[in-house]
């Protein structure tokens, strides 16, 4: 009875290895050729115009509700203490930490990830990937390399980006809902934010752009069956990108703040 189980961990265990190897081998082909001429300039202008410019709304708009409901949850849990006055000390160092590059990671996984799984994958069922390279043109620096300069560069400037919306929300629900002084709370973000705060949320930010590009590339390169394959690829690079980014974001906090 234990026999078929053990038989299905191995396969399992050995399926992830394969996986694990097949996405590392993709990674440094990607990268070795993205280091090396020629550079497609206007390839590498536009995915991050793609990645950044137009993630930039649904990113806002995630994360000032997250800040204006940051603000609300603190006063309710810190009025207990009598500790309403860090609010605005939780709302930036949460933001700049975690929730800023982790929900922009997120945000820009589900939309831009999914976008290129699909486009990438259409390539490849298609044979316009076979065509490339029928026209001497590597698809790894032509397809894979742009994008993944694109998102370790767009991604923390849109986290950044997200950080001041966010506080910005967590600003007009403290003032304007919760009676704050407009000054005191500005005084008391600026003095408690720290240097580190905002570094280690945009190495995480680099770090997130990098999987969410890589997740998006491997699964659309690899992907076949047709329109179904596609539609797995997709689904398979919002999915690992998600749980890479989780993943990464414990050990990068663990690097950065550990004691």
């Amino acid at each position: 009875m234990s026999l078929p189980i053990v038989t299905l961990l191995g396969r399992m265990t050995l399926a992830l290895l394969e996986t694990i190897g097949s996405v590392t081998s993709f990674a440094i082909d990607a990268v070795r050729q993205g280091l090396q001429p020629p550079y497609y300039r206007r390839q590498i202008l536009r995915q991050m115009l793609e990645i950044g410019y137009y993630s930039l709304p649904v990113v806002g708009l995630t994360a000032i509700f997250t800040g204006m409901v940051l603000a609300l949850q603190s006063y309710t849990g810190f009025a207990r203490f009598s500790a309403e006055s860090a609010i605005p000390n939780v709302v930036v160092v949460s933001l700049t930490r975690e929730l800023g590059p982790v929900l922009a990671g997120l945000m820009v996984a589900g939309r831009v990830g999914a976008a290129m799984a699909a486009e990438i994958g259409t390539m490849r069922v298609t044979e316009q990937i076979d065509a490339l390279t029928t026209l001497s043109t590597n698809p790894f620096k032509y397809l894979v390399a742009p994008r993944l300069l694109a998102g370790i560069v767009s991604l923390p400037i849109l986290v950044l980006l997200a950080d001041i919306i966010g506080v910005l929300g967590g600003f007009i629900v403290g003032v304007y809902k919760l009676d704050f002084n407009d000054a005191a709370y500005l005084r008391n973000t600026m003095d408690f934010l720290q240097f580190q705060d905002v570094f280690s949320g945009l190495v995480k930010a680099s770090v997130f752009g990098f999987l969410i590009t890589l997740m998006g590339c491997y699964h659309g390169y690899t992907s076949k069956g047709g329109a179904q394959g596609v539609g797995a690829a997709t689904t398979n690079a919002v999915v690992s990108a998600s749980i890479l980014i989780l993943t990464f974001n414990y050990f990068i906090t663990e690097a950065f703040f550990a004691r």
